[in-house]
């Protein structure tokens, strides 16, 4: 088994993402955020303006931020899964959703660029996670305290959409 398609231990993560890292199925992580972006696409692709623009509650996200949110989160962990697969010793800040999303004015976008700006955000994480040499999935460094194995941020990353799948079908009465 390759360090790429063995599962993250918890002492790899913030204990935090541990949902998502379940939410990952086994195999290869690279093949599973290749196989999410037509799923995705489907899902939310030719969304009526109204529906993209919905909350479930007052003070929730519209499915097109929720989109907007996959994308950040997306930048942020490809990041700190580059730096610390480079053995970059600087330990990253946090990464605040709440505050970030509404400065991506998602909630203002047309829904199919959003889902665009994902697509290509998610290529380039695939395209980073499938040039690692095996010795870099091991490497670790700190992100908002805590330590986290390039393994670990690259599989959150396929769980944290699947979540978020999970979450627009239960919530938003999206299924694809």
């Amino acid at each position: 088994m390759s360090a790429r398609t063995r599962r993250p231990e918890p002492a790899e993560y913030q204990p935090y993402y541990n949902g998502y890292v379940s939410m990952a199925p086994d195999g290869d992580p690279v093949a599973t955020m290749m196989a999410q972006i037509p799923a995705v696409v489907s899902r939310f692709s030719g969304l009526p303006n109204a529906t993209a623009g919905y909350a479930y509650a007052p003070g929730k996200w519209t499915v097109r931020e929720v989109v907007g949110h996959l994308i950040d989160t997306e930048r942020v962990f490809s990041y700190r899964a580059t730096a610390f697969s480079r053995a970059d010793v600087a330990p990253l800040p946090g990464y605040d959703q709440a505050l970030w999303n509404p400065y991506g004015q998602y909630h203002e976008r047309p829904l199919d660029r959003i889902l665009d700006e994902w697509v290509a955000t998610r290529k380039a994480t695939i395209a980073l996670a499938d040039a690692l040499p095996d010795n870099a999935w091991d490497r670790t460094g700190i992100a908002s305290g805590y330590l986290f194995s390039v393994r670990a941020l690259i599989w959150i990353l396929p769980g944290h959409v699947n979540y978020h799948l999970a979450q627009v079908a239960d919530r938003y009465g999206l299924v694809g």
